[in-house]
């Protein structure tokens, strides 16, 4: 009597597979679908922390804050994209990847809201939900890629990165202009909740299938259980990581201070704000353009050399003449940072053998490369501060250039994790 219920059991669990399996071949036959939700995801993955820098005089001067706490409204946000990346990996793994992306778009949206509520703690605490919830879009998306795109990994690395700087560009540009519409700084804070909103919508599909049991159980069922190994033992994923944190530095160095630099050096605060508008409008150029080119290589190592380039060149410029040459050196830079996360976040597809490994690597090179971000503009600035110069900064920060080349030529080898 015991023995004929083995086979309905497994009579349905396939039917239960094959259905999974069906839906998701279904969901990746119209790539539409995907494709919006991968591009709203990704605007979403810095605009929260752009619609900020603008605002941050205003914000300081509702609540009386000190310089020293101001900077801590852009800069908590930062540290919790490293200390949330610690948790995405395990959480892809227990929940699926499309459960915590929708998960972490819906939290994005509320901890936009949090930090519009009428008191200070609530501005941080928002700002701590901020960075979580983009910390867990950061480290999952380059899995999800992998595993939905294997054979356009890079192409498709492009697409989000380059959506992703878009949006910050947008933003940023938008801020203050929706400041003045809207009637102040909590309604043009307030108003990219709905773009958070939208993308969670946009998800809804991806999220449906997974309910199905396809999320990435349906890749782990071909083969036996194996553990996986520990990319942090791993010396290319450390040299994955070190290339991720190092280009985070500049970048966020940059973002800090080079408004500062500008005026510093003369010019009016108004065209310093339209220069690094440019700069980040180009962003934009390299982010789509250097993964393309990324994908069609075996090795990367020439786009290595480029984007550190561009960055050295650039900030050399800013050190010996910052206002005379204010828009070539924001070209320079702004098409070599955008280039450099592109690649980043391209070799972490690019250096994994599969899914699961490039969420675990992605984990590993955004915890460790945002707690390094976070220290950049502190350390520049209290440079800065000791020295009355931003020479020694500048200086500084090409020693992070030629350190990201090193191990950038290592990490652009053509092997995996």
């Amino acid at each position: 009597m015991g023995r004929p219920a083995a086979p309905v059991r497994s009579s349905a669990a396939g039917r239960a597979f094959a259905a999974g399996a069906g839906a998701r071949r279904a969901l990746l036959a119209h790539p539409v679908l995907l494709l919006v939700g991968i591009v709203l995801a990704s605007l979403n993955m810095r605009a929260a922390l752009a619609s900020v820098s603008p605002l941050v005089g205003e914000l300081a001067e509702s609540y009386g804050l000190s310089s020293a706490a101001s900077s801590l409204v852009t800069s908590v946000p930062v540290l919790f994209l490293g200390l949330g990346a610690l948790a995405a990996p395990w959480l892809g793994r227990r929940l699926g990847a499309e459960r915590v992306l929708f998960g972490a778009l819906l939290l994005l949206g509320v901890g936009i809201l949090v930090r519009i509520l009428p008191t200070a703690a609530a501005l941080y605490c928002g700002g701590v939900l901020v960075g979580t919830a983009i910390a867990l879009l950061n480290v999952l998306m380059p899995g999800l890629i992998k595993r939905d795109f294997p054979d356009r990994a890079a192409s498709m690395t492009s697409v989000y990165t380059g959506a992703m700087i878009a949006g910050a560009t947008l933003v940023a540009a938008s801020s203050v202009p929706l400041e003045k519409a809207l009637g102040g700084w909590r309604a043009s804070l307030g108003f990219w909740s709905l773009l958070a909103v939208v993308a969670a919508l946009a998800w809804l599909p991806q999220l449906l299938v997974a309910r199905a049991g396809t999320g990435h159980e349906v890749r782990r069922a071909a083969g036996p259980a194996m553990p996986p190994r520990s990319v942090w033992r791993s010396a290319l994923a450390w040299q994955v990581t070190l290339f991720m944190g190092l280009q985070s530095l500049w970048t966020y160095v940059l973002i800090a201070w080079m408004p500062t630099i500008f005026t510093d050096g003369g010019m009016s605060r108004s065209q310093a704000g339209v220069v690094f508008a440019f700069n980040n409008l180009l962003q934009v150029v390299g982010a789509f353009a250097v993964p393309l080119l990324a994908g069609r290589m075996r090795s990367q190592r020439p786009l290595i050399v480029l984007v550190t380039s561009l960055v050295a060149a650039g900030y050399a410029g800013l050190m010996t003449a910052p206002v005379q040459g204010a828009w070539l050196w924001a070209a320079l830079l702004g098409v070599g940072q955008g280039g450099a996360v592109g690649l980043a976040l391209t070799l972490i597809v690019l250096r994994a053998g599969d899914a699961p490994t490039a969420s675990r690597l992605s984990g590993m090179a955004q915890t460790v490369g945002y707690l390094m971000a976070a220290a950049g503009p502190l350390a520049a600035g209290a440079l800065h501060q000791a020295t009355g110069s931003w020479t020694p900064p500048v200086l500084a920060v090409l020693g992070v250039c030629a350190a990201a080349l090193a191990v950038g030529l290592l990490a652009a080898r053509s092997r995996t994790v």
